[in-house]
């Protein structure tokens, strides 16, 4: 699943180490991103399996396919011959802060009949969601660890 058929990438800068985001972002329950909830089945490691709920829809269905500790962490979604997979990057600012990056790419063979379907979700959310993220991290950073 090779061919590209849609894809973004957006990057916010936070006021927290990137071991600190990282720490934050490999937490399942500080996602937060209402009316979603997430869970995760076992560890923030390859191969765990997590679900995605919003009320009103059927669950979704992710699981951790790659971790790069402190630096990046990839999520993988299936769709019927098209997949989704989401990187997290967490890079070392020169002030010592983090810079947060996701990309978001949709491939497969059947990825361009699920265009419509993320394109809308993910070009209006993707850019105030991250900076949401960013801000919430520099909160919880004055506070105890996440």
């Amino acid at each position: 699943m090779n061919d590209i058929a849609w894809e973004i990438t957006h990057s916010v800068d936070a006021g927290v180490t990137p071991i600190f985001a990282w720490t934050y972002m490999t937490n399942v329950a500080n996602w937060d991103d209402p009316p979603a909830t997430f869970e995760l089945d076992g560890p923030f490691a390859a191969g765990s399996r997590g679900t995605t709920h919003i009320p009103g829809q059927e669950p979704r269905n992710w699981y951790v396919r790659e971790v790069n500790p402190i630096t990046s962490y990839i999520l993988g979604m299936a769709f019927d011959r098209a997949d989704m997979s989401v990187e997290w990057r967490f890079e070392a600012r020169p002030d010592g802060n983090a810079r947060l990056t996701q990309h978001i790419i949709l491939s497969g063979e059947n990825g361009p009949a699920y265009v419509e379907q993320v394109r809308p979700v993910f070009t209006s959310t993707l850019a105030p969601g991250m900076t949401r993220i960013a801000a919430a991290m520099e909160r919880a950073s004055s506070g105890p660890p996440p």
